[in-house]
């Protein structure tokens, strides 16, 4: 299995701050953190981002826990080659660019979906937030908490294109932060609005929409990420 990996990837620093940088600006202008709460959000997410980054140009941690079993199943394989930090790729037996696999080309779609959802739920909050409406357009009126499920799907993409001990751990933790977030805006936005939250929350769905139907029209807390 020779995926080109004579050629060492490690070290690269530069690489490292640019492609965590790149992606955390990104995030931010699409989230614009405001509360504590944004910020706690958006600062998890920028820990995943670091933590990926750095074992995929800086140093490879998940490669040298791995590397007696990964030897002995990938004998003459250079470990520490690129192409070899695909572990999905190596472990199932893909021949050729990596880049251009089935798994590959499945992350890379979630990351930009997911980009995508957290910009147009941005852009809903934000227009609300401006005319002092409720939100109930766009991504909100599928599911009640789109941006956390965003960041889900990008962090999720990340995994199906460079899995690491350190971010495979990390991941689980996040997804049931953001779930306890979700939960405690709820109540905080129900204490708020009572009946008009309680009407929306059960025609919305929390976290998966019903594509069967539409529930577009259902308001939404203008001041929140609910």
């Amino acid at each position: 299995m020779n995926h080109g990996q004579d050629v060492p990837a490690y070290g690269l620093w530069p690489l490292v701050v640019i492609n965590s940088g790149i992606f955390i600006v990104f995030a931010f202008s699409f989230f614009k953190p405001k509360s504590k709460r944004d910020w706690r959000t958006f600062s998890t997410f920028s820990a995943f981002v670091v933590a990926l980054f750095i074992e995929m140009y800086g140093f490879p941690l998940t490669i040298y826990m791995l590397s007696g079993w990964l030897a002995q199943k990938f004998p003459g394989v250079n470990l520490f080659g690129h192409d070899a930090g695909h572990l999905w790729y190596s472990l199932l037996g893909f021949d050729g660019d990596p880049h251009s696999n089935p798994i590959h080309i499945a992350s890379n779609v979630l990351i930009v979906a997911g980009f995508f959802l957290l910009a147009s739920a941005w852009r809903v909050l934000y227009q609300a937030q401006r005319t002092g409406t409720l939100a109930k357009s766009g991504p909100y009126a599928r599911i009640r908490h789109p941006q956390y499920v965003a960041f889900i799907v990008i962090m999720f993409g990340f995994l199906l294109q460079w899995p690491t001990l350190p971010t495979l751990v990390m991941f689980p933790i996040l997804v049931v932060v953001y779930v306890r977030l979700a939960h405690r805006e709820e109540r905080e936005v129900e204490a708020e609005l009572g009946n008009l939250w309680r009407e929306y929350a059960a025609a919305t769905p929390r976290w998966f929409p019903h594509f069967g139907g539409s529930s577009h029209g259902k308001p939404n807390l203008a001041g929140g990420k609910s």
